[in-house]
């Protein structure tokens, strides 16, 4: 009988005082895996990303006033909305998570990445 480890890197990243940007790019290029030597585009690393205090992270007032849009696909189904708007409704961890997203490679491992990606007021 053989028994498997469970190799899963966890990566923790703290979000007080950081820009939102800087915390997205290290958390996009962690769980890609480029942070390792053995990077492949191909296969996705055996990481999860932990990152905690999104609502204490350091947002400038041009950045809150970002809009973020969503289209449903109907006439009329433009919504649009503020970053600071935004991080009031959802949370600043949503709101993270989307800049994350968007930093990610547009393919089939984006949404395998996304569920490695774990964010905490």
């Amino acid at each position: 009988m053989t028994t498997t480890e469970n190799t899963t890197r966890t990566h923790t990243i703290d979000a007080a005082g950081k820009r939102l940007g800087k915390l997205a790019t290290e958390a996009a290029t962690v769980l890609m895996g480029k942070d390792q030597a053995s990077f492949t585009k191909h296969i996705i690393e055996d990481v999860r990303v932990e990152i905690t205090n999104a609502s204490k992270m350091d947002i400038t007032d041009k950045k809150k006033g970002e809009i973020y849009q969503s289209y449903s696909g109907y006439p009329g189904g433009r919504k649009t909305e503020t970053l600071e708007h935004l991080g009031e409704r959802l949370g600043y961890a949503e709101v993270v998570r989307r800049t994350v997203r968007g930093m990610l490679p547009k393919n089939k491992h984006q949404d395998r990445l996304m569920k490695q990606l774990i964010v905490s007021e």
